[in-house]
Order: C-alpha cells, then sequence, then structure tokens
C-alpha cells in the first residue's frame, strides 16, 4: 500500500507534518476537524506532499521529521520538493 508524508501550513506559518495511506481523506479529515492539532490551526493549506513506497516508511519519515523539530529543515524540504531521509 502506497504512502504519503505531508505538510499543512496554517495562516500564523506554523506547520504540521503528517503520513497517511489515503490523502485525500486525509485532507477531509483535517478540514472537518477531526484531527486536535489542525483544529486549532486557521485556514491551513497543503504545502508539501511525497509518496512513499508504503505505510511505514511514511510513518517513519513523520516520526523523524517530528524529533527533528526543526523548522529551517521543514522549510527546505518545502522548497526542494521532496525528503532526503527517504530511501529512493
Amino acid at each position: 500500500m502506497i504512502g504519503y508524508v505531508y505538510i499543512l501550513r496554517a495562516a500564523d506559518d506554523r506547520l504540521y507534518v503528517g503520513s497517511t495511506s489515503n490523502l485525500e481523506y486525509r485532507m477531509r479529515q483535517h478540514i472537518a476537524g477531526h484531527t486536535q492539532t489542525t483544529r486549532n490551526m486557521k485556514k491551513f493549506a497543503l504545502v508539501f506532499k511525497q509518496e512513499t513506497a508504503n505505510l511505514k516508511i511514511a510513518r517513519a519519515a513523520e516520526r523523524k521529521l517530528k524529533k527533528l523539530k526543526r523548522k529551517d529543515y521543514l522549510e527546505k524540504i518545502i522548497k526542494d520538493g521532496y525528503i532526503k531521509i527517504l530511501p529512493p
């Protein structure tokens, strides 16, 4: 099953990192307020997505990105359009 790592940006410039196997469904959940973190974000937009071979890889990448807690690295990922820590 294909996985996705994604980043949302709120109007106040906060970033949210997530992973899923169905990006369209997950975005609908965020919009509907089913996720506590994004429920509190005002006007967020999908600014990055990267497909992975499977959900396990996507979840591992999400955990690594969240552990970094470095906005500058996330900004570089958004700008470059890919995550270097993922296998090709």
